[in-house]
């Protein structure tokens, strides 16, 4: 009975210090070690368009998470159909919560004008990658940390065996790979190139670091941030948690390669403080900026990506690329308008002036069930401005509240 009675204090104590490790799920594995090298099956052309042949090829993921449709990777490549020898390829991956590829096909459109190959990689919980019944990116950004830290290596990971890929291909030349990314793509594409050198060139549109103050300040992930602080976390806390995968741990790389950036001046989803993040980390970084928030970008986005195909195209053949002094984008304003004798009002507005460098003091056409009316309005901070507002009947005093897209 004795020995019994051993066993079972054993198995206890071994239970308890069991229980005191963090699980394997909880430790992120160094992301500076590229993906185990792995035979890959021939890709399968789906499509001949006037501008490019498609090729796709589905990829095992090199993180493998335990959710079926989330450990195959979709690549869509597109090759140009004047390639004489090998060519450039640029990886693309997309914002967070794409439903469709529209954007990255466009930007490989643009690329392929100018004899540049694309491979179009889906980001991992997102369109075929999402489990039945599910959002598409509904589990890329999840408010746990060890979900955050698996799911960023796992897309880390995903585009570097892309180009272990596309670098057994003799239709691209292994030395001019460079990768581009939107929003969540931006991010991802930062880590990526600060550990894989074989990436020379990097586009970032609408992009930025410091994960833990993009969670705690962006304007997108409110119900997440909440959960966060429900469970204990801080700004500081979760910056901790997330250093294993933070691209401004591992910036700048040791071998600079070429850089560029579209930021948003009233971006609120990738705040200010992270694309300027990013910026001060890139040598040399070449920055385009516009006058909208994170989705105003919609109104020029084929200007945005025919400018991101010829800082590629430029940098592929040795040129120097200057970026436009500017882009016309329009400032939309979705807002809310306190006027003190007639009250409240939702509308839509546009900017017409600034009055200041800041863009402190403005002119906006504001549209609301009311009809027109002009704001001269000075701002104040959070999206709060006072000022004076004019109807085609009469002159207000007021306070707005607008957010740009």
């Amino acid at each position: 009975m004795l020995w019994r009675g051993w066993l079972c204090l054993t198995a206890l104590v071994l239970t308890a210090l069991g229980a005191a490790q963090p699980s394997p799920a909880a430790s992120t594995p160094d992301i500076t070690i590229p993906p185990a090298k792995i035979d890959f099956q021939n890709w399968r052309m789906v499509g001949e368009y006037e501008w490019a042949t498609e090729y796709n090829v589905g990829l095992p993921t090199a993180a493998p998470s335990g959710v079926r449709e989330n450990d195959t990777i979709p690549v869509r490549i597109f090759v140009p159909p004047d390639r004489r020898g090998p060519v450039p390829i640029v990886v693309i991956s997309h914002y967070w919560g794409a439903v469709d590829l529209r954007a990255e096909v466009s930007l490989a459109q643009e690329l392929a004008s100018r004899n540049i190959a694309s491979a179009v990689v889906t980001l991992p919980y997102h369109l075929q990658r999402t489990p039945a019944g599910v959002r598409s990116g509904a589990l890329a950004i999840q408010p746990d940390p060890v979900a955050l830290r698996a799911t960023t290596y796992q897309a880390v990971q995903d585009l570097r065996r892309t180009i272990d890929f596309l670098t057994t291909r003799s239709e691209f030349d292994a030395n001019k790979i460079g990768i581009a990314g939107t929003s969540l793509g931006a991010i991802v594409s930062a880590l990526t190139y600060a550990v894989e050198p074989r990436v020379k060139n990097v586009a970032f549109i609408l992009g930025g670091i410091e994960l833990a103050n993009i969670l705690w300040s962006s304007s997108r992930v409110v119900v997440q941030r909440d959960e966060l602080r429900a469970k204990g976390f801080t700004e500081e806390k979760l910056r901790q948690e997330l250093s294993s995968v933070e691209p401004a741990n591992f910036l700048p790389r040791t071998e600079p390669g070429n850089s560029f950036v579209v930021v948003g001046k009233f971006d609120t989803v990738i705040p200010k403080s992270s694309s300027d993040a990013l910026i001060e980390k890139m040598p040399g970084i070449q920055t385009l900026s516009i006058d909208t928030g994170h989705y105003g970008g919609i109104f020029v986005q084929r200007r945005l990506l025919r400018e991101t195909a010829a800082f590629f195209d430029a940098k592929f053949s040795g040129r120097t690329y200057s970026p436009p002094s500017r882009i016309y984008a329009p400032t939309i304003r979705i807002g809310l308008g306190a006027e003190l004798s007639s009250g409240f009002e939702i509308g839509a507005g546009l900017d017409l002036w600034a009055f200041d460098n800041a863009r402190r003091n403005l002119a906006t056409l504001f549209i609301s069930p009311r009809g027109p009316r002009i704001w001269l309005h000075r701002q104040i901070g959070s999206g709060f401005s006072v000022g004076f507002n004019a109807s085609e009947k009469r002159i207000g005093v007021g306070l707005l509240w607008s957010t740009v897209l």
